[in-house]
């Protein structure tokens, strides 16, 4: 096998961009042999340490450049091919499917086309196409393809050896012990046998006698053989070992780990080892690993003799392993470490943990008898100390073996000549020789103390996106030029992006508004010195901007959580009661991502479900409450008796409130069956039993049962048989209730809503006329409403919600949606001619309760509240058996139940609450009938805690009855506004603390009056919310009220240190604040004379004193005095001001000349400069004929001046302003005459020049230079011409003219000539001339073209003599 051995690995990042760049980084490889000798020579090149075998790196390299650059080809494959594994002797299938059914598809195998024959069988159907590989054989298992059009899908097929079974594996485990056994013999009795005498070959000659290579390592240690050298023989090491047979590690994750590190814990002294894998096969580039300790411990630089780092790769599987080995590890050793992988663009990191323990001492070890001392006279003073028991014991045969001592690698090589890195690399298994080194010379550089930088940057910075980041350093030399780069490139100073500052012998960059693309190395370079570091740009926490709502629904529901985060693909955790949730097998729950909103569904909801659900980001979590409750199947209609005549239909009918609940209808307990007579139906939420025809067989009890719930609707149907029979004589009729169990003064309830059904029991011969009569009221005489019943027949008949009727042996009255009105005495009278009877039946409706009043919040807590309503003014005919209470959030629309049980309080504690969010809270009523509707909603609401205790309270001033005190505000205010504070005092030793005033204050400081003098008093602050008073905050100590003597003191504000300048007609109103107590007397003063109370007004304070003048005039100019005093303590303070107004007019302009197009003005300054300097002056022009004025200088300094360029033919008359701070002056001043200019003939002659000869032979300025290109590919040959006039271009081959032939094709640009030979073959090389000529003389300039075949490298180089020949001759 070949390969290819470079110098240097370069940048993947510019092999993989353009293809020119991988062609010469191709270039730079030099042909080689795999021996490990060094390739190179000692003239500068490197030895087999450094070599690298990347014949498989450019393949790589180069196929997923072919892949990137198909990218966006639309594939001819609907469906592909995938890697297959299969045991020797399968038979294996692969199935593609083709976008077009006529299209042409071939099969590869290791490059070469496949044919149907015994071995491989090719079928097609329209666009599904086949290969089958029967008997597959360890040859068969390597790289396959199938292509169709321009589309080209590669796969594996892995082949496995046959699984061994126990039989052969007993067989061949017997075998291996006879042939040991006859060897052992052998060699014990055979010594002159020159094999026996050597144990090494008897070895060496084991495995290739063994019959087959299946027996595992296990079985081989079982047998009896006596340990040799080599005898130690792995499953790797023996003949036939496939490791293709390896089980398939790889796990299906997200990112580069295959397998990462795991945490784990070590003794102290003892090693320990961690291990990461990652999977190479799609990386375009070879992974790069770090390992960290903490945050930003870079392990790397910390290799020696406690850390070392090393790297395997497998060819095979393409998987790099990656080892920390920590070794003799101590307590320091413990803490977070963290290994992160990238290549190119993508990225991966694990944390795992190291727990050191102490090292444990021997149990019954007398650690006494350690100390004893080796003395020969058997003193106990004398000898020496012999710590040899404290050793652990161990075997003779270990402590035979030398122990090396633990040596550092860094520090051998920083002993070592240059000339010893690579025997020092392979004698301690170094395989990063090349980082080593660069980090062994930074060590190096870093040693020495620079003379340039008298402080660096540090290693690492981090800001916060959209801060701004502020690097410093010192120089030595304040005048040195420094220069910043980023990631290597200089930063220039565009913008207000990056600032540049040099301030004396500091150096500071300031970068602003810091985002991602910030996130960079940084440089300071100063002459032929830099140094470094790392800026990292911390995001800012993704907050919550839509929170969770709390949320109530029926078993079986679908559930979705919904939030909105303030960034949009932003990570997001999400738990229930404190675990984390994540999606199982069942996917029970799923997680929804749709730009900044966050969706937890739950599919059909159970009690399980029920909690507290949180969302947490980095920067904040947000918690709903999710309740399950068993859906309640509501009936709408019951089923009722019935009583039918024969050959009638019976119809039962009942309506719940769940369309979708199916029910089963049963008939004395046993189930009814659709035939011929019975049918059942179930249209929407109505379930019918239908009987035609009935006969007495039908009569008996009816039960519906929904499916799911455990209640019934039962009800009964009773045959009438009709029979005619004559009885001559007469009973008198009579009223059975007490069959009913009913009394006569029974009183019947009913619902109201549904249908009241009285059925009382006569008797009577003939049959009796049934009179029903009602009542206003329970036991009133007067009868509202009669029904009369006569042999069945209605004789009166009342609305349509009543129905009377009779039968045989019952009269039967029927109201269907009884009401509140229908509520009475009812009675039934019934008569014959015999005699009559009389029954008084009450009759109460009763009904859900009213809602009750909307409820008050009585207090709020941190996650709770404390509600109160009144009882409903109606309980609807039934006592309130208690209360259901619900709540939602302020923004919401879905109210939450907080009880299922009814609660019999009117005060309730809700609790489980966000502090912060607005709620409403709402109560219904609920008695035996059920629940009324809710009630108006509370007042809305926050649940919020007391705020933290204010801070920093002190004394800020006292005096002989006041105090006034400060305090900051409290660090934790909560999510509810502050209402204010409350200050309270007592004396020292007392508990009786007095408020200091009524109600709240929204200050941070007060003054609290009337205070006795020369008392101690205690004072303390409390911050009020909508939850109540904060614990309060107290003086260190009691405070005696006196008052201080204080030296007055003047303290001048800045802006008055100066002259204070105003303008005429301005307010000045000046601000001293002094200090001085008692309360000093204040003095002002203007030029040492009293101030006019008319003309200056002063104010003053405790604090500061104030001097007003509401419009300042020019004499208020001067200086001003203050004089504090406090009894013979002064204090005095000037202040200068200065009052301005405009300048008067110039005065004086005179014309001093005229000549020409110019005007000499002269003039004089204003009398009357406004109280401040003349800045300037403005002169103006005009010309009579128009008089429109113009300004010819806007501040100008002299006194006189020149206008020019004025118009021959004009007169012109001029003005000027005086200018001062202030403005121009009110009037300017006029030239009292005009200046004429006079008009002027001449004629012009224009100058005579020599022509100038600007002709040049031609001349080449840049030569043509001989190229090797390959045959197929354009090529291009180049040079430059100069010369006037344009000389004429020939292009010669062989001396041959080609200017008209189509295989060349020429340009000229700007003096650049330019041959383009289209796919130039063999014959088109040669010596390519080109001619340059114009009527000044000619030039020549020619090379050599080389054609060599696709795949060749150049035969010949151009030496650099052959080139600096060319442009000598060019020159």
């Amino acid at each position: 096998m070949r390969c290819m051995s470079i110098i240097s690995l370069p940048d993947r990042k510019g092999i993989g961009s353009r293809h020119h760049d991988k062609r010469g980084w191709v270039s730079a490889v030099v042909k080689g042999g795999c021996s490990g000798a060094p390739l190179l020579n000692a003239s500068g090149e490197l030895g087999r340490s450094l070599l690298f075998i990347v014949v498989y790196f450019l393949e790589d390299t180069f196929n997923q450049d072919a892949r990137a650059g198909q990218k966006n080809t639309v594939s001819a494959f609907a469906k592909k091919p995938k890697t297959q594994g299969a045991e020797e002797g399968a038979t294996v299938v692969f199935e593609t499917e083709t976008e077009k059914p006529d299209a042409k598809v071939r099969w590869q195998c290791n490059t070469k086309d496949l044919v149907s024959d015994d071995k491989y069988v090719i079928k097609a159907d329209g666009n599904k196409h086949s290969l089958t590989i029967q008997a597959v054989t360890k040859e068969d298992g390597t790289a396959y393809a199938v292509i169709a059009g321009g589309s080209k899908v590669k796969f594996d097929l892995k082949v496995k050896e046959k699984e061994v079974t126990e039989e052969v594996k007993l067989e061949l485990k017997e075998k291996v012990k006879e042939e040991v056994k006859e060897k052992k013999e052998e060699a014990q009795g055979g010594a002159g046998d020159p094999a026996a005498s050597d144990p090494a070959a008897t070895c060496t000659a084991a495995p290739a006698e063994a019959p087959t290579p299946a027996e595992t390592p296990a079985e081989a240690d079982t047998t009896p053989a006596a340990p040799q050298p080599g005898a130690n023989i792995q499953a790797h090491d023996t003949p036939g070992f496939d490791e293709s047979q390896a089980p398939d590690m790889k796990t299906d994750l997200t990112g580069l780990f295959t397998e990462k590190p795991q945490s784990g814990e070590v003794t102290v002294g003892e090693n320990i080892n961690f291990v990461a894998k990652v999977n190479a096969a799609s990386l375009l580039k070879k992974p790069t690993i770090k390992w960290f300790k903490g945050k930003w411990m870079d392990l790397a630089s910390k290799s020696g003799k406690n850390l070392q780092l090393k790297e395997l790769y497998d060819r095979n599987s393409k998987v790099y392993t990656f080892e920390m080995q920590i070794i003799a590890a101590k307590p320091s050793f413990a803490g977070a470490y963290r290994c992160e992988v990238s290549s190119r663009d993508k990225f991966d990191s694990c944390n795992f943990d190291l727990t050191v323990h102490e090292a444990r001492a021997v149990e019954g070890f007398d650690i006494r008898a350690a100390f004893r001392r080796t003395s020969m006279d058997g003193s106990e003073e004398a000898g020496e100390l012999d710590f040899s028991a404290l050793l652990k014991k161990r075997d003779a045969s270990k402590s035979q073996v030398k122990n090396e001592p633990d040596e550092d690698v860094w520090e051998i090589l920083q002993k070592a000549p240059a000339s010893e890195y690579e025997k020092i690399a392979f004698q301690y298994g170094i395989t990063d020789l090349r980082g080593m080194l660069k980090r062994l010379k930074k060590m190096k550089k870093e040693e020495k103390k620079s003379e340039v930088f008298l402080k660096k940057l540090d290693p690492a910075y981090q800001v916060e996106k959209g801060h701004k980041m502020k690097l410093c350093i010192d120089v030595a030399n304040e005048d040195v030029d420094v220069k910043w780069l980023k990631n290597g490139q200089e930063i220039q100073s565009t913008g207000s992006k990056y600032i540049f500052e040099s301030v004396g012998n500091k150096r500071y960059l300031t970068i602003n508004h810091c985002s991602l693309s910030d996130d960079a190395t940084y440089t300071c370079v100063v002459g032929d010195e830099k140094c470094t570091t790392e800026l990292f740009v911390k995001e800012p926490p993704v907050t919550i901007t839509s929170h969770l709502e709390d949320q109530m629904v029926m078993k079986g529901e679908r559930v979705e959580l919904e939030c909105e985060v303030s960034e949009e693909g932003a990570t997001v955790k999400w738990e229930k009661d404190g675990v984390e949730l994540t999606r199982d097998e069942s996917f029970k729950y799923r997680f929804k991502k749709d730009g900044r909103k966050h969706v937890l569904i739950i599919n059909e909801a159970t009690k399980e479900d029920c909690g507290h659900y949180t969302v947490k980001t980095n920067g904040g979590e947000s918690m709903s409450e999710l309740m399950v409750s068993e859906k309640e199947l509501e009936v709408y209609q019951n089923i009722a008796d019935l009583t039918v005549k024969a050959k009638d239909e019976a119809v039962f009918k009942c309506e719940v409130s769940d369309e979708t609940v199916k029910g089963i209808w049963y008939k004395n307990g046993v189930e009814v069956k659709a035939d011929a007579r019975t049918n059942i139906t179930h249209i929407g939420r109505i379930h019918k039993l239908t009987i035609d025809d009935v006969k007495p067989e039908d009569q008996g009890d009816y039960t519906f049962v929904p499916e799911g719930y455990a209640f019934n609707l039962s009800a009964k149907l009773n045959f009438l048989e009709v029979k005619i029979d004559y009885v001559p004589r007469q009973d008198p009729p009579k009223i059975h209730l007490d069959c009913m169990g009913h009394t006569a003064d029974s009183t019947i309830m009913v619902v109201a809503g549904n249908k009241l059904r009285l059925d009382v029991p006569i008797t009577g011969d003939p049959a009796p006329t049934v009179v029903w009569t009602k009542g206003e009221k329970a036991g009133s005489e007067v009868a509202a409403e009669t029904w009369s019943i006569k042999d069945g027949d209605v004789l009166t008949e009342g609305d349509g919600r009543l129905h009377v009727e009779s039968t045989k042996g019952h009269c039967i009255f029927t109201i269907e949606g009884a009401d509140k009105q229908d509520e009475g005495l009812y009675s039934v009278i019934v008569r014959n001619p015999a005699g009559e009877d009389k029954a008084d039946i009450n009759v109460k409706v009763v009904d859900a309760p009213d809602p009750p009043s909307a409820p008050r919040i009585l207090s709020v807590g941190e996650d709770s509240c404390v509600v109160q309503w009144d009882p409903p003014k109606s309980d609807g005919g039934n006592p309130i058996i208690g209360y259901v209470l619900e709540r939602k959030k302020k923004k919401s629309y879905r109210w939450m139940r907080l009880n299922f049980d009814p609660y019999t309080d009117t005060t309730y504690e809700a609790k489980r609450m966000i502090e912060g969010v607005e709620y409403e809270m709402r109560v219904y009523a609920v008695n035996a009938i059920g629940m009324s509707c809710h009630s108006a909603a509370s007042q809305p609401f926050i649940p919020v805690a007391p705020t933290s205790e204010p801070v920093g309270l002190c004394v800020d001033d006292i005096s002989d009855t006041t105090i006034s005190l400060k305090w900051r505000t409290p660090e934790h205010l909560g999510s509810s506004e502050l209402d204010g504070y409350g200050v309270e005092y007592c004396k020292e030793g007392s508990d009786e603390w007095v408020p200091a005033f009524e109600g709240l204050t929204e200050r941070t400081s007060v003054i609290i009056r009337d205070l006795p003098t020369g008392e101690k008093m205690q004072f303390r602050v409390r911050a009020y919310n909508m939850a109540g008073p904060s614990a309060p905050t107290s003086l260190a100590q009691a405070v005696t009220i006196r008052e201080i003597m204080q030296k007055p003191k003047i303290w001048i504000p800045r802006n008055l240190r100066q002259t204070l300048i105003k303008k005429v007609e301005e307010t000045i109103n000046l601000v001293i604040p002094f200090q001085g107590k008692p309360r000093p007397v204040i003095t002002w003063s203007k030029d040492g004379e009293y101030l006019n109370p008319k003309q200056v007004s002063v104010r003053n304070s405790d604090t500061d004193t104030i001097l007003f003048i509401r419009k300042s005039e020019r004499k208020d100019s001067g200086k001003y005095e203050v004089k504090l005093q406090i009894e013979n303590v002064e204090d005095t303070a000037s202040i200068s001001i200065q009052i301005v107004d405009l300048p008067g007019s110039p005065e004086k302009l005179k014309i001093m000349d005229v000549w020409g197009f110019n005007v000499a003005l002269e003039w004089k300054p204003p009398k009357d400069n406004g109280n401040c300097e003349i800045t300037g002056y403005m002169v103006q022009k005009a010309d009579k004929k128009t008089m429109e004025w113009y300004t010819v200088y806007e501040l100008y300094r002299r006194t006189n001046c020149v206008v020019a360029d004025l118009i021959m033919g004009n007169e012109y008359i001029f003005r000027i302003y005086a200018v001062n701070m202030v403005g121009l002056s009110l009037e300017p001043c006029f030239s009292a005459d005009g200046a004429y200019i006079q008009k002027t003939g001449f004629e012009y002659k224009p100058p005579t020049y020599k022509e100038h000869d600007f002709s040049e032979a031609p001349k080449f300025t840049h030569p043509l230079v001989s190229r090797s290109v390959i045959a197929g590919y354009n090529a291009t040959l180049s040079c430059s011409v100069r010369g006037i006039p344009k000389p004429k271009v020939t292009w010669y081959k062989n001396k041959m003219d080609i200017s008209n032939e189509a295989k060349y094709r020429m340009f000229s640009k700007q003096g650049v000539l330019t041959l383009e030979i289209r796919k130039p073959c063999s014959f088109d090389g040669g010596v390519y001339m080109c001619k340059a000529v114009n009527a000044s003389g000619e030039d020549v300039v020619e090379c050599k073209l080389e054609i060599r075949p696709p795949g060749t490298f150049p035969q010949a180089q151009i030496t650099k003599e052959e080139r600096d020949k060319q442009m000598n001759k060019a020159d």
